[in-house]
């Protein structure tokens, strides 16, 4: 085993030209989400690179023009021996500053150690390594005795949920990374939903009935629905504040458990008074928490708050949570993560970075979200840990370092070696 640790170890160091045509051809193609439909090209080259280093693929459709891949490379003895699951995301964040990039996001540019391009921190150079060590594993002829398996999937960026749906079809491991940007610190995470909040009144009332609204002996009782959504408002703020007072998670700064009134529409036009209006909200909550706990609260207080209004108490808000894409049904979830230190693969994990790099890696709880949460929720031990720097996710002239995914794939690949190794209890 030394000497295969050894040669794979010098492989990916002699070898690294390949690991920057893989990421130079993740980077060309244009899969940015939103408007998302833009993966299947990227997802038919995974494929590719997946049977060529011996996995079995399958294929799935997710939505129109976007694919889900999944790959099995099997163990020789993957009944006594545990299984890997690596899992990360081909979509990337919107370009909603092309302007002040200094290059093109879609062609991978090198300066020394510096990596440009849309992806290579979110989480495209991650994908690279995975592939790349996949590449290797082939050339060197390694025979691993538990599974390794492979998720490529995408809607990541737009609350999509492609892990979720491979997840609840039964893919599953004895443990799983998902490599999304976490600056090869493990990391957990808390949760997000959002969810609608929607006043509407019973009656529509032309603009010329508002005198009689407002004015004293006016007579109509009625209000603008515009105008009541501050009730709903202060309430969330409110309870936002009492959550950060009283509640607390290991690894979070203090109020982290947020409510955050996203976006508002209502109304129909200047000539009518609002009859309906319509907040967006976004709920970060703690790993120790569940979502109906959370909206219970937030529906609690919210038609509370409602009740102790004249106009609102016989028109009572209605909520609507969640959701299976940004894009389709402006909703998302994100279940948390927690990180349990006393697992064995987390130890290995551990010692594998610290062989390559000196030091115990960092662990803490990270205030963004990515799939991790999903395996959580399917009951398989994960944690999130990946190359990049939240920093440059999503910015312009995203960036990332050669030698972090260099480093990156070498503990991969010695944790690969160990875990697949480990025979089961």
């Amino acid at each position: 085993m030394a000497d295969v640790r050894q040669q794979l170890q010098q492989a990916i160091d002699g070898q690294q030209a390949s690991l920057l045509e893989i990421l130079r051809r993740l980077v060309a193609f244009q899969t940015v989400s939103p408007p998302a439909r833009n993966t299947a090209d990227i997802q038919q080259y995974v494929t590719q690179q997946l049977t060529a280093a011996g996995f079995a693929v399958k294929q799935q459709s997710f939505y129109d023009k976007d694919v889900l891949v999944s790959g099995q490379l099997q163990g020789v003895s993957p009944n006594d021996h545990h299984s890997l699951l690596l899992n990360g995301h081909v979509d990337v964040a919107a370009l909603t500053d092309r302007d002040h990039w200094q290059t093109d996001p879609f062609q991978l540019v090198q300066h020394n150690d510096d990596l440009y391009g849309r992806g290579v921190s979110d989480m495209k150079g991650a994908v690279a390594c995975f592939l790349y060590l996949f590449q290797l594993l082939k050339r060197l002829d390694i025979h691993l005795p538990g599974d390794l398996r492979f998720q490529s999937v995408v809607g990541e960026e737009a609350g999509e949920a492609g892990t979720k749906t491979l997840l609840q079809q039964g893919e599953k491991a004895d443990f799983a990374v998902v490599g999304d940007t976490s600056d090869l610190v493990f990391q957990g995470q808390g949760g997000v939903v959002t969810g609608w909040i929607t006043l509407k009144s019973p009656h529509t009332y032309h603009d010329g009935n508002r005198v009689n609204m407002i004015s004293a002996g006016g007579g109509l009782k009625a209000a603008s629905m515009v105008e009541k959504m501050p009730v709903v408002i202060e309430a969330l703020q409110k309870l936002e504040h009492y959550w950060a007072v009283t509640k607390q998670y290991p690894g979070f700064p203090a109020g982290t458990n947020t409510i955050n009134p996203a976006y508002i529409e209502g109304g129909i036009h200047p000539a009518f008074v609002a009859n309906e209006c319509r907040l967006w909200i976004t709920v970060h909550f703690y790993p120790d928490e569940t979502i109906d706990q959370v909206t219970h609260e937030i529906e609690a207080a919210v038609v509370a708050a409602a009740k102790a209004d004249p106009w609102l108490k016989e028109i009572l808000p209605t909520f609507s949570w969640g959701g299976d894409s940004m894009l389709v049904d402006k909703g998302e979830v994100f279940p948390p993560l927690a990180i349990d230190r006393s697992l064995l693969a987390i130890q290995l994990l551990a010692q594998s970075h610290e062989r390559q790099l000196g030091t115990k890696p960092a662990i803490n709880m990270s205030t963004s979200v990515s799939d991790g949460g999903w395996f959580d929720f399917y009951h398989i031990p994960a944690v999130t840990y990946g190359p990049g720097k939240m920093a440059q996710a999503h910015s312009d002239n995203e960036t990332a370092q050669l030698s972090q995914l260099l480093a990156y794939t070498k503990i991969l690949a010695d944790f690969v070696l160990t875990w697949c190794s480990q025979t089961k209890s």
